[in-house]
């Protein structure tokens, strides 16, 4: 198997508060869709591969990589949709939700894409990278990217605290702490990266909805949410509000193809309205206050659905 066709996990963060240290590099969070990006010059060919190692290239005509890089190589990044220089989820999922080819011909033209490159694994000339301190993968991309849907990633050294105040301000939703001497670990998640953000967030596993009421009628009133421990799936609660009828259109239609009759927990609920439980296939990130001592969401809301991550992938660890 050739470099080009091999599936890559992507490394992972975990969760910290903002902090300072000479041994970290700073950078905004990205609020897109992860993509390892597979780029091969000689034969011209493109291939995006999400979290759930699916390919994406053909939803994004806009990105010619391929035609514009002096080598081939494998990245790895962000795909956003900008809003007065900022990403904004909401279109982005305009682009995701899309599947006919000539409606992504004219979306890429009327909300176009931008890659947001932070790291480089393998580069011709080079072989892979990955074993290579951060900071020195970093200096690989330099002169390396370009293009007009492309972009790298900057950063800082030290000043989290100060960086995440001015992301934070900027209207970002928060910046990634990375060790500067790391190495690329695919899949696994440490403290080599830190994510630093505004608000408490989970991303979550639908695994049913109570019927709506009212004018919610046609629709559904809430989302059921899941955890995965490694075994089971975890009740947390439900989500309803942060849906907008566009959204609620859409979901209720795409669902009906994974309802079931099973309650996806060991342990049903106890939910008084009638509930359709549904196969574990959809995640959804959701905001919240806080976390309950049973471990259920308080004042949880819905900010998007994560369509690069698997349910199982929903780990219960989250709300530590």
């Amino acid at each position: 198997m050739s470099w080009f066709d091999l599936t890559i996990k992507p490394m992972l963060a975990i969760k910290g508060k903002p902090f300072d240290s000479r041994d970290y590099i700073f950078e905004i969070k990205w609020d897109g869709t992860r993509c390892i990006s597979f780029i091969d010059v000689k034969n011209k060919r493109l291939r995006l591969q999400n979290r759930r190692l699916l390919d994406i290239a053909y939803r994004y005509p806009e990105f010619d990589f391929h035609n514009s890089f002096c080598k081939s190589c494998i990245l790895d990044g962000e795909i956003v949709v900008l809003k007065k220089g900022k990403p904004d989820f909401k279109l982005l999922q305009q682009r995701e939700q899309i599947e006919n080819r000539m409606k992504i011909e004219i979306l890429s033209k009327k909300l176009p894409a931008i890659y947001a490159v932070f790291d480089i694994l393998w580069v011709e000339g080079e072989g892979w990278v990955t074993e290579r301190p951060l900071i020195e993968r970093k200096k690989l991309l330099e002169g390396l990217v370009e293009g007009k849907n492309i972009m790298i990633s900057e950063y800082v050294f030290e000043k989290g605290k100060l960086f995440f105040e001015k992301a934070i301000e900027l209207g970002f939703e928060g910046v990634i702490g990375k060790r500067r001497d790391s190495i690329y670990t695919p899949g696994k998640r440490s403290n080599y990266w830190i994510k630093l953000k505004k608000k408490n967030s989970v991303d979550a596993a639908i695994l049913g909805y109570m019927k709506g009421e009212g004018g919610r009628e046609e629709f559904f009133g809430s989302l059921i949410l899941g955890l995965y421990d490694g075994e089971q799936y975890i009740y947390i609660g439900r989500v309803g509000t942060g849906f907008d009828v566009k959204f609620m259109e859409w979901f209720t239609e795409i669902s009906k193809a994974y309802l079931t009759d099973s309650c996806p927990f060991e342990e049903t609920p106890v939910i008084k309205r009638e509930v359709q439980w549904l196969k574990p296939y959809f995640v959804c990130e959701v905001e919240f206050l806080e976390v309950s001592s049973d471990k259920k969401l308080r004042a949880p809301v819905f900010k998007r659905m994560r369509f690069d991550k698997k349910p199982e992938e929903c780990l219960v660890d989250q709300l530590e």
